[in-house]
């Protein structure tokens, strides 16, 4: 089943996002639904991945328990089945999770491994990243010295999000949790990172996002480490100085720079073969990692 938009009549729907649908089960819990949108450059666009959902959330799901040693999540004890029956259930079963309701911080915490996308069109201008000086004579997809720290705004569906500084980001939530956010986010890229390479993928970049518990303590929410949030790379085929093949959805944003469009709503309709490989890329990567 392809799901674009939730429907849930028995739950009051809090928010639709890019991607996820967010419903209140009572005050202490959110229902999140991984649905099948697909979004590029911050638009979300008309044709639907089919079973992305399900795929973003097993991939999601194994990564939160690979890091829990590392940082509390937001997954909760409680089951679909305790809250949702019949189509209900039906249409949400293996793509929604139920989560702790959280105070989510109002940044993106990116972490860069590789010089690629935005990052190496910033190096090209000045040898920096972000504001973060580099090497100099660093060629594309080069890996960097060690891992940076990139946060940017979090922007709604039809907004695009902005890098910001680490000082900014500081001025925002404060320098203590600014920098404790910064030391988790590099802490679970290198984590996962050596997980991953040895399963023949590498993370190029990838985002976390955060929220605070009532006790002001830090938690992993969102999504995490998945094709929609990350750049990966098959190691076998990785070069540097050239753009590598990837399991993620820069296949779709690859595709849509060779269309005249000036990356504003509406987005552009994909067509059915940009359609199966990228479900292609998305179950490989799935499969790859979690080895199911």
């Amino acid at each position: 089943m392809i799901l674009f938009e939730s429907k849930l009549p028995s739950l009051t729907q809090l928010k639709r996002g890019k991607v996820r649908d967010i419903y209140i089960v009572d005050k202490q819990h959110l229902l999140i639904v991984a649905t099948d949108r697909i979004s590029a450059y911050d638009v979300i666009l008309p044709t639907p991945i089919p079973n992305k959902g399900k795929l973003l959330t097993e991939l999601s799901n194994f990564w939160f328990d690979f890091t829990s040693s590392i940082i509390p999540n937001h997954i909760s004890s409680i089951k679909l089945e305790d809250i949702l029956s019949g189509k209900e259930l039906d249409q949400t079963q293996g793509r929604a999770v139920i989560v702790k309701k959280l105070t989510p911080l109002p940044i993106e915490a990116v972490v860069r491994g590789y010089l690629i996308g935005s990052g190496w069109k910033d190096y090209q201008i000045n040898n920096k990243v972000c504001g973060i000086t580099l090497p100099q004579n660093l060629q594309l997809a080069a890996k960097l010295p060690g891992p940076i720290y990139t946060p940017s705004t979090k922007a709604d569906a039809g907004s695009h999000d902005e890098n910001i500084t680490f000082t900014e980001t500081c001025a925002l939530i404060g320098t203590d949790l600014a920098e404790q956010v910064r030391d988790i986010s590099i802490k679970i890229y290198n984590h996962a990172s050596e997980y991953a390479i040895k399963r023949g993928i590498i993370i190029a970049d990838t985002k976390f996002e955060f929220g605070i518990d009532s006790n002001g303590k830090l938690v992993l929410i969102d999504e995490i480490l998945t094709s929609d949030s990350s750049r990966f790379w098959a190691m076998n085929e990785y070069k540097v100085g050239t753009s590598p093949k990837s399991f993620d959805k820069q296949f779709v944003r690859d595709y849509l720079e060779t269309l005249d469009w000036n990356k504003q709503s509406p987005g552009p309709t994909l067509p059915p073969d940009i359609v199966n490989k990228t479900i292609t890329k998305y179950q490989e990567a799935k499969k790859i990692i979690t080895n199911l």
